[in-house]
């Protein structure tokens, strides 16, 4: 398996530091609001590279942060009158709802930040005792970046040419000015009820230093692989890797992998243009979570991934022609037990896996998904039942990683009543025995009801009438 490490900047191969378990940090959702759909971007991506390392026979230990205390949240607890955890809770809810949604699979650990205060005090005293953090006059503690020798070694930084000495107060600052960061703000009055008390007096953590005392209590003072959005690179990630690093003297992560960004219509995504969508929009236009996950997971997570209402019916259109083979291949395959794996099948499951373990190149391993489906509508007739079953445990083994042919496939369709279900089952039955009569009268019995069926060399399709 390689992908692309952007520390390196270069494409290496990836295994488990311990040969068995892959330790995976991803940054979660600022709790604050519901999560566009350029956070899932992120997030589909981050399953992708989860199932690919599972995929390879390896473990996964996968550990995403919950945000739940910055300027944000701050800001809209106060605005809104109400305790923070009260003001982030539903907006927590809503990011686990919508990673079913979008068959998302769930990380081992979940930390939210306001549950680990005490592991970020104990992690920033720490730097200020070895001399690479201090005390500013107003009672807040900043990183200094002159004190760290490695700093800007993930964004490539030329630190003599950047503008330097601020200090950068806000969780979310000026990418263009290197400067000292806070690991911990002083109460302010904006805060109100938010604070908690510490060696410098009452506060809170910077947004930084969460992640990087949250991923070490999980996964160690090194572990193997730490992802986000392109957009995290710096300062964040930067700095975390600063404090990490400062604290420990070991290298933090072994590998970094980072998605590129989401526009939608060819541009950035603002409310101000009116295109901007959280899954909960997109999924009250009609679309379904299945359908809007192959969209995000079908460009290369680092190409640039335009994001239109086009595309998503192009995705209805393809999974429909999964579908109807799928289909077909199930009514044929009945209930016989797999056999040997007819040799296309194989050759695609080939291509599959030297696409995904090619730095997660989900295009080409959509490509060889649908030369199987070509292949195997081509072969149906002189398949038996035992290799339509193979050929479809081959689409199992696929999906592993796509997470799109069998999720909500019976969502996806029109809402076909359970007793014509039952109906169109007995008849695929009855065509894969070649019981022609029992066909027709089950067509018939099905008309009767108000549904039409329409027949293909690659089964049965039913509408209403």
């Amino acid at each position: 398996m390689k992908v692309y490490n952007s520390l390196a900047r270069s494409i290496e191969e990836f295994k488990p530091e311990d040969g068995a378990e892959a330790r995976l940090y991803t940054c979660g959702p600022t709790v604050y609001n519901f999560a566009h759909i350029g956070n899932f971007r992120a997030y589909a991506f981050e399953d992708v590279l989860r199932r690919t390392i599972e995929f390879n026979g390896w473990k996964v230990k996968q550990v995403q942060n919950l945000t739940d205390v910055d300027d944000k949240t701050i800001r809209g607890a106060n605005a809104a009158g109400i305790p923070l955890a009260e003001y982030t809770k539903p907006y927590k809810e809503a990011f686990f709802a919508d990673l079913k949604t979008l068959n998302i699979e769930p990380a081992e650990v979940y930390p939210a930040a306001t549950d680990h205060i005490p592991e970020m005090i104990a992690l920033v005293s720490k730097l200020v005792e070895k001399g690479v953090a201090y005390k500013s006059d107003d009672g807040s503690v900043y990183f200094n970046v002159r004190a760290f020798p490695g700093y800007g070694k993930l964004a490539h930084i030329d630190f003599d040419a950047q503008r330097t000495g601020a200090r950068c107060a806000s969780d979310e600052y000026d990418k263009e000015n290197i400067g000292d960061f806070a690991l911990w703000k002083a109460w302010e009055e904006s805060d109100g009820p938010v604070g908690w008390d510490s060696p410098w007096g009452r506060g809170r953590p910077g947004w930084h230093i969460e992640c990087s005392a949250m991923s070490m209590k999980y996964l160690g003072e090194t572990f193997d692989l730490h992802t986000g959005g392109i957009d995290n690179l710096f300062p964040h990630h930067e700095n975390e890797i600063a404090q990490a690093e400062a604290a420990t003297g070991k290298p933090f992560v072994r590998t970094w992998m980072h998605c590129a960004h989401l526009r939608v219509n060819g541009q950035k995504m603002s409310k101000s243009l009116g295109n901007f969508f959280t899954l909960r929009d997109l999924l009250e236009k009609g679309f379904a979570g299945r359908e809007i996950r192959y969209v995000l997971i079908d460009a290369h997570y680092r190409q640039g991934l335009n994001f239109a209402f086009t595309a998503l019916e192009d995705a209805r259109k393809s999974l429909a022609r999964i579908d109807t083979c799928t289909d077909a291949l199930a009514a044929k395959a009945a209930s016989a037990a797999p056999a040997q794996t007819p040799e296309f099948a194989v050759s695609a499951l080939s291509d599959f896996s030297a696409a995904v373990n090619d730095d997660l190149n989900t295009p080409r391993a959509f490509a060889a998904l649908f030369n199987l489906v070509r292949s195997a509508n081509a072969a149906l007739e002189s398949l038996s039942p035992a290799e339509c079953a193979a050929v479809l445990e081959t689409f199992r083994r696929m999906d592993k990683v796509l997470g799109v042919v069998f999720f909500g496939k019976a969502e996806a369709r029109e809402d076909v009543p359970p007793e014509i279900a039952a109906l169109l089952e007995k008849r695929a039955a009855a065509r894969a025995a070649k019981d022609w009569a029992l066909s027709d009268s089950l067509r018939a019995e099905i008309a009767a009801a108000g549904w039409t069926v329409k027949d293909s060399k690659n089964g049965q399709t039913a509408s209403r009438a």
